[in-house]
């Protein structure tokens, strides 16, 4: 496909830019990322000021997901075709746009419209979309680079739950989504200005050149395992991380706790997600997504048995140090299999089912709540849909070691 940057595309693959590039998409994505976690911190005061129950005020988090879903697979097609910096552009204006008018809705409603159509759509782009982008300039670093990029998203979720509590507590929650919107503003329009170099065209058998790797599947096939694996690992990865400060309140321990916890959970799913990827460069994506997934499914358990204050702070940093690569190895998994000029478009499609995953796993978990009146049902339910992530991967698994035996 023909990439129309205006700007002549800059060094090459594995330079001193691309690091720099990783790490301004770092930045990025954790100033970005607070559409998905800010919606997460205040659902009970949300829930509290709309007066609905606590299905329909999970809805704006599952509407934030939706259209999170839509703009992975949206934005990632625009990259394929013009590059990152402009779908960038406007994706960032629009999730401070939707940020500054959730802090005027006056219903459940608008709170939701808001979430779903803006901030879930302008959120993506430091997803799918960056993840897609930075991979074209790695090749030895591919898996380091690809887990690096999307721990991004993941310091944002240990950053802004630590920050939001202090400042809702002192004005308010609608004056907290004002503001982070007009922080976002002013901080990744910059940044996007600074990535408008085209990625690099791989010279062909140029050192640390990677070919696409075989694989006993149909490029349709694999997709298809790797939207179910990814469906199956964030339904059940959203028990946590959405009602986790909803769950602290159920049990008296307040929001700060559970604010508390879901910052812990993310600071290790960063370190999982920057080990994945220097495991991933060694052992390759499947072995390393194997082993995650496995992780997730045993830490999930966990959270039947322990409810004390001091054993629930333990139990998120597990599930955080458990699964926080799962999600980035389905990336690299498509670049070492697919071809690398559907990257965008291809990641886009994997990233939307796990994001449905999310928006599913959060919606679910708050509608077994309702029917049951505690989550132990919905923690359960959780570890029942990490079972169909094993299967998929497994099957996947299979495929690609009965591939490499025939090539030796």
């Amino acid at each position: 496909m023909t990439r129309t940057d205006s700007i002549q595309p800059g060094p090459g693959i594995d330079s001193s830019y691309a690091w720099m590039r990783l790490a301004i998409s770092m930045l990025l994505a954790t100033i970005g990322a607070v559409g998905m976690w800010a919606v997460v911190v205040v659902l009970p005061a949300v829930q509290a000021e709309f007066g609905v129950d606590r299905a329909a005020a999970s809805m704006p988090y599952t509407a934030t997901m939706v259209g999170f879903a839509a703009g992975n697979v949206l934005v990632g097609r625009a990259i394929d075709r013009m590059g990152y910096w402009i779908p960038a552009l406007l994706s960032s204006i629009a999730l401070s746009a939707g940020l500054l008018l959730a802090a005027l809705s006056t219903s459940i409603l608008q709170f939701t419209l808001a979430q779903g159509v803006l901030i879930g759509v302008g959120t993506s782009v430091i997803f799918g979309p960056l993840i897609a982008d930075i991979s074209h300039w790695f090749n030895r670093r591919r898996g380091v680079a690809v887990t690096a990029a999307a721990a991004g998203n993941y310091l944002a979720g240990a950053l802004w739950p630590t920050i939001m509590p202090t400042l809702m507590k002192a004005e308010g929650w609608r004056f907290t989504y004002a503001a982070i919107g007009i922080f976002c503003l002013v901080t990744m329009v910059p940044l996007v200005l600074m990535l408008r170099r085209g990625a690099p065209a791989p010279a062909a058998g140029s050192s640390g050149s990677r070919t696409v790797q075989p694989i006993s599947l149909s490029p349709a096939a694999l997709q298809v395992l790797l939207v179910l694996a990814g469906l199956g690992c964030c339904v059940a990865m959203s028990m946590p991380q959405v009602h986790i400060v909803a769950y602290c309140m159920d049990l008296g321990y307040g929001v700060a706790h559970g604010a508390d916890m879901l910052s812990i959970m993310m600071a290790g799913g960063v370190v999982s997600r920057l080990a994945s990827g220097f495991l991933a460069d060694r052992i390759g994506a499947v072995w390393t997504l194997m082993i995650g997934s496995v992780l997730q499914c045993l830490s999930l358990l966990f959270y039947i048995p322990f409810d004390g204050l001091a054993s629930l702070y333990v139990v998120s940093l597990v599930f955080g140090l458990s699964q926080g690569g799962i999600v980035p190895c389905y990336a690299i998994i498509v670049r070492d299999y697919m071809p690398a000029r559907e990257a965008g478009q291809r990641i886009g499609i994997v990233m939307m089912a796990t994001i449905f995953g999310m928006a599913i796993g959060g919606w679910m978990s708050g509608w077994i709540y309702d029917l049951t009146g505690s989550y132990a049902a919905a923690f359960l339910n959780g570890i029942a849909w990490n079972l169909l992530n094993l299967v998929a991967i497994g099957l996947l698994f299979w495929k690609a070691r009965r591939s490499t035996a025939v090539m030796a």
